[in-house]
């Protein structure tokens, strides 16, 4: 069976039994909340095997059993579902006091399947800014949604997951979620649980999109989960009782999650790593990284690993750099943070990281062909306004980029030695070309640094660096 069949039109051809301006009846609608009212829809589920058979007598699933749900009753709470995405319907089901219908199925229910309809019927709700707000100021109903970030069951879970995000996305409404959140620690909890043991990606990815706006939303919230793991948790259990879970540190549970996601969601690796990146706007969340058990060693080596091996690539057209800006801009702020606060970790060694130096200035050569496209492209004589907006954002982001690949890139410079100068010629990474795009990238704002590396580069080859001094005769100048 399809997992949301089709709505049904209004069979019904009396007057007024229409809901607003859609073709759905009234009576249809109500009839199936009497019954989630009057009659629990579940069955319970086939045993696996003759030892977990349920005696003939047995009815209701017995406590803790995870129950199944009557078909029937699948098939047309599926059609309210698809049917609340309307919202003439939403707002009846608003009237009928179907949240409070819902609250009841959650209490009383042991279906999971029945449990995700319901609160992905709210999260289509909820995309109604009245409605919205009804939802949402309604202090046990929140209480009871935040609850189900515990459950078991991961289509729960990404339904709930989508509708904190959409409420979260309401300005209206956005504090009243973050406070309630933040008085709630299982959310902590619950959500590092998914994050550090999900191999689904799509529910990964919602979750952190989750993170991603509590955390540009609520400094102190941020604050809160970078400090959390230092007492007892609890987490999910199949039949609701409590169980111990390990003490959580945040950037571990971002680090797995990112991993997982990596190689089948962009989207989601974007997420993931600018969640990372909020966290290095606090000194707190800098030193939850760098103060890893392993030292930010396993952070450094998935970031260096995604700029050196995954993005922005030798072989990838220039252009890749547009699409690629915003996941770039965030890893290369979380290395730039470390690099600087982490000199003396192994890992930052320059030795180490030479080919890193040479992929940030793929990066710069790539946005400056980038550049001279968006420059074609705004000389053309008909363009259309909104082609004129999209083209400043862009540009926007790229110079973001471009900010932050140059001062990570100055600093790597500064550290670089005789010996890494001649490893970097060898391998390719650093020549006539790469230099001079480094260079009128960096000056003159870094022009220190370009001026310490200069003087590296002139005992590892005095030929190279009267060639960069001749095109850049400030250098030359102030030698």
């Amino acid at each position: 069976m399809d997992r949301n069949p089709s709505p049904p039109s209004s069979d019904a051809e009396e007057e007024g039994d229409a809901v607003g301006n859609t073709m759905y009846s009234k009576h249809w609608l109500f009839t199936i909340l009497t019954r989630l009212i009057e009659v629990p829809p579940c069955v319970p589920p086939t045993p696996p095997d003759v030892s977990q058979v349920i005696s003939p007598e047995k009815t209701e699933p017995s406590e803790g059993t995870q129950a199944e749900l009557d078909e029937e009753m699948e098939n047309d709470i599926c059609k309210v579902w698809d049917m609340s995405m309307d919202e003439d319907v939403a707002l009846f089901l608003q009237e009928f006091n179907a949240p409070d219908i819902f609250m009841g199925v959650f209490a009383k229910s042991k279906c999971p399947r029945l449990t995700e309809i319901c609160v992905g019927i709210l999260g289509n709700m909820a995309c109604f800014q009245d409605i919205c707000m009804s939802i949402s100021k309604d202090e046990n109903l929140g209480q009871v949604l935040l609850q189900r970030l515990c459950d078991s069951d991961s289509p729960t879970l990404l339904e709930t997951s989508r509708l904190l995000l959409t409420c979260l996305s309401q300005p209206e409404v956005a504090n009243v979620w973050v406070e309630r959140i933040r008085e709630n620690p299982s959310v902590y909890d619950c959500v590092c649980f998914i994050m550090s043991s999900s191999t689904n990606v799509e529910l990964l990815v919602k979750v952190g999109e989750v993170v991603d706006k509590l955390f540009d939303l609520d400094e102190e919230l941020m604050l809160n989960w970078i400090k959390n793991g230092t007492c007892g948790s609890v987490g999910p259990s199949v039949d609701d009782s409590p169980e111990e879970l390990p003490d959580f540190k945040i950037v571990p549970c971002i680090l797995e999650a990112a991993k997982q996601v990596r190689s089948d969601n962009p989207e989601g690796l974007d997420v993931y790593m600018h969640i990372l990146q909020l966290l290095t706007t606090v000194d707190e969340g800098i030193q939850a990284i760098v103060q890893a058990p392993d030292g930010g060693k396993e952070t450094w080596s998935l970031l260096y690993d995604l700029v050196c091996h995954e993005l922005c690539q030798p072989d990838d057209p220039p252009i890749i750099v547009q699409e690629q800006k915003t996941v770039l801009a965030s890893i290369l702020s979380v290395l730039s943070a470390m690099f600087a606060s982490q000199t003396e970790q192994e890992y930052t060694k320059m030795r180490k990281n030479i080919p890193l130096t040479g992929s940030l200035i793929r990066i710069l050569q790539y946005m400056e062909d980038c550049g001279k496209r968006s420059a074609d492209n705004s000389n053309e004589s008909e363009q259309q306004e909104t082609g004129k907006a999209d083209l400043k954002e862009e540009d926007f982001h790229l110079k973001i980029l471009k900010d932050i690949c140059c001062e990570l890139l100055s600093n790597m410079l500064q550290e670089l030695t005789k010996e890494n100068t001649l490893e970097g010629l060898h391998q390719g990474h650093l020549n006539e070309q790469t230099c001079s795009c480094a260079f009128q990238n960096l000056l003159p704002l870094y022009f220190a640094s370009v001026e310490s590396f200069l003087e590296v580069l002139r005992e590892a080859d005095q030929t190279l660096a009267e060639n960069l001094e001749k095109r850049f005769p400030s250098l030359k100048a102030h030698a």
